[in-house]
């Protein structure tokens, strides 16, 4: 077996900017995601400005934002927002996450956004511009190798 097989690709973690940038154009495509999830929604169940409905529809929009992420962190670890910034997420052996660490990903996003976007603003105090849900879970977003 050559050597070629046993080096790791040369790495390099994107800049704050473009972090950021990726960030803002995520919640673009989030919201797009929301409105069409919620148009399915009400035509299905109606109207759920209120009660058991309301809690339904907040949990099926988790959901289904979920799904999109971790289906997208799985198969191509890019995003629409990702592929357009040429970011990737990787976990630490340079590898697509698995459906496991995906989920965990997830759950720890929604966690940070919870508490303010505290883990997305740990990037900024970060050495290598990482969020704290990544470096907890050891992968990182990373510019796409060319």
């Amino acid at each position: 077996m050559s050597d070629v097989n046993h080096q790791k690709p040369s790495i390099t973690a994107p800049g704050l900017l473009k972090l950021g940038a990726s960030i803002v154009y995520e919640w673009l495509t989030i919201i797009a995601i929301i409105f069409v999830s919620t148009g399915l929604f009400l035509m299905i169940a109606g109207d759920a400005s209120h009660g058991i409905r309301r809690l339904f529809l907040q949990c099926f929009l988790w959901l289904v934002v979920g799904a999109y992420f971790i289906r997208c962190w799985i198969r191509t670890g890019q995003t629409l927002a990702m592929q357009a910034w040429k970011l990737k997420v990787v976990d630490e052996r340079h590898q697509l996450l698995t459906m496991r660490q995906a989920v965990a990903r997830y759950l720890l996003a929604t966690m940070s956004m919870a508490f303010f976007g505290a883990g997305f603003l740990w990037a900024i105090l970060d050495k290598n511009s990482q969020f704290l849900h990544d470096r907890l879970l050891k992968c990182k977003v990373v510019l796409e190798a060319k």
